[in-house]
């Protein structure tokens, strides 16, 4: 709709423009003004200010005249209409579009918050959006939303406010992520989070090592530093680039591309029967290899033994290639 109201206001000025053109050849030629009289004339003319003449009309140059008011007249006021028709449908368009975006957030639940849109709330966002995993960004900078408001729910607001936290439904998430370059403004969104949702799995960006365990005493579950990751990965590009690189390749960004996979005992137990990893016997089925296991307690077990007894809620880790972890959710349905 905003596309039709610009190309309204695009024939309108060009309208406008005709007219001022053809006012000032028209007095340039019919009333043989100089240029500058021509424009002048113009401009007082389709304007309607009541300035008198700059020399007197004869009845040809009059008429001409006439023409020019009526036709400014109806094209300005045409141009006014369009102008102030484009201001309001913007503004309603703008309204419908907060209120449309609220209904979904107040729609969802278990879903993610992710506080910040900067490069790691960005790179977040797009790793839950390859695994279609709900969420809502918070975001103070409303250029920012106004540029990426097509593909994101976004809150427009302080995350240092419980007001907009409880707005991006924190009181109904599973998850919050916050990724803002300030230590101790993480600090307080970890601290009211906790406080309006004890079940909420917290995750923040720390930038000092010092940090980390005031975040963690403040509730954060995972405390993640981004440029200890990076440095990290550099150096182990140095010592072992073969083993980084190939780790690099395990993609886990989208349902095309994965090459691991978590996957929950239940829905394993939902098709067929098995208490152990043997009875699975996914790589026969699949093509696919178990290479971790999670039990119910939270404690890791890789390269678990095919006899591991297997307990609900419990997790396995897996391995494949594209397609064969396509293979192993179409046969046990997951996802």
């Amino acid at each position: 709709m905003l596309k039709l109201f610009k190309s309204k206001i695009t024939i309108a000025l060009s309208l406008m423009l005709v007219v001022f053109f053809i006012g000032v050849v028209g007095y340039k030629f019919v009333a043989e003004y100089t240029w500058v009289e021509a424009i002048y004339m113009t401009i007082i003319t389709i304007t309607t200010v009541g300035f008198s003449e700059v020399r007197p009309l004869d009845a040809s140059a009059q008429i001409f005249t006439i023409f020019l008011i009526v036709s400014s007249v109806f094209i300005f006021g045409f141009a006014i209409s369009v102008v102030s028709e484009y201001i309001l449908s913007r503004n309603s368009l703008q309204l419908l579009k907060k209120k449309r975006v609220k209904n979904t957030i107040n729609s969802l639940s278990d879903h993610v918050v992710v506080c910040g849109y900067g490069r790691n709330g960005r790179q977040a966002a797009e790793k839950l959006k390859a695994y279609n995993k709900p969420f809502v960004v918070i975001e103070k900078d409303k250029e920012i939303i106004e540029a990426n408001e097509e593909d994101v729910l976004f809150v427009e607001g302080d995350v240092n406010e419980d007001e907009v936290l409880l707005e991006a439904g924190i009181d109904r998430a599973q998850y919050l992520v916050t990724a803002l370059p300030d230590d101790a403004v993480n600090l307080f969104v970890v601290l009211s989070a906790r406080q309006l949702n004890e079940r909420l799995f917290i995750i923040s960006r720390a930038s000092q090592v010092t940090s980390v365990k005031k975040l963690e005493f403040a509730g954060a579950d995972k405390v993640i530093m981004p440029d200890k990751i990076g440095g990290d990965h550099m150096a182990s590009l140095v010592v072992m680039p073969d083993l980084v690189t190939f780790m690099d390749k395990l993609s886990v960004e989208g349902e095309h591309t994965t090459n691991l996979e978590e996957v929950e005992i239940e829905d394993f137990q939902a098709q067929q029967n098995c208490s152990s990893i043997r009875d699975l016997d996914l790589r026969r089925k699949t093509g696919c290899t178990i290479i971790g296991y999670i039990t119910p307690t939270g404690r890791y077990i890789i390269n678990p033994e095919a006899d591991l007894e297997l307990e609900p809620k419990g997790k396995v880790i897996v391995l494949g290639r594209p397609e064969q972890i396509d293979k192993l959710n179409q046969m046990f349905q997951i996802g």
